[in-house]
């Protein structure tokens, strides 16, 4: 019987003779692969997670062991206040969790609240972090001005 396609269909016994000659000849080494359960599980590549406190300013990282009571070595502003506090939610009555007696008016400036505790967040631990401080962040003569002079840079000869 003649075909019409050259397609191979389930009659075919030549297909699995082909795939034990190709089996065959295949250059594999002869050993076993080790199974899964020989190795143990894979110790999975997460990132780690660390405590961090950060200006709700500026969003500057502090240092750790810095003063609660201080300013923000980066903005200079107070971090003895609700904005930096745990307690602090703006869907609350005077937009604070805990039971204070009186509303306090301005959430970002320094104040005297026994509520008070500093908000520390989880966060993934990527890369190395820089501590805010009080020198200037980067030199200003190592980088360039503006765009154009540094596209002339990249092209100079």
């Amino acid at each position: 019987m003649e075909r019409k396609y050259k397609q191979r269909g389930y009659h075919d016994r030549e297909s699995e003779d082909k795939k034990r000659e190709r089996a065959e000849r295949t250059d594999r080494p002869s050993e076993p692969r080790p199974k899964q359960d020989m190795l143990g599980p894979r110790t999975p590549r997460m990132v780690g997670t660390v405590m961090r406190a950060r200006c709700s300013s500026c969003g500057a990282v502090l240092a750790p062991g810095f003063d609660p009571n201080g300013e923000c070595p980066r903005c200079h502003t107070a971090l003895h206040c609700c904005k930096q506090c745990v307690h602090f939610d703006t869907g609350r009555q005077f937009e604070c969790t805990q039971p204070i007696p009186e509303r306090i008016a301005k959430k970002d400036a320094k104040n005297e609240c026994t509520f008070f505790e500093f908000r520390m967040t989880v966060e993934k631990d990527t890369s190395p972090v820089t501590y805010a401080t009080n020198a200037p962040a980067a030199p200003a003569a190592a980088r360039p001005s503006n765009a154009r002079q540094a596209f002339e840079d990249l092209f100079k000869k």
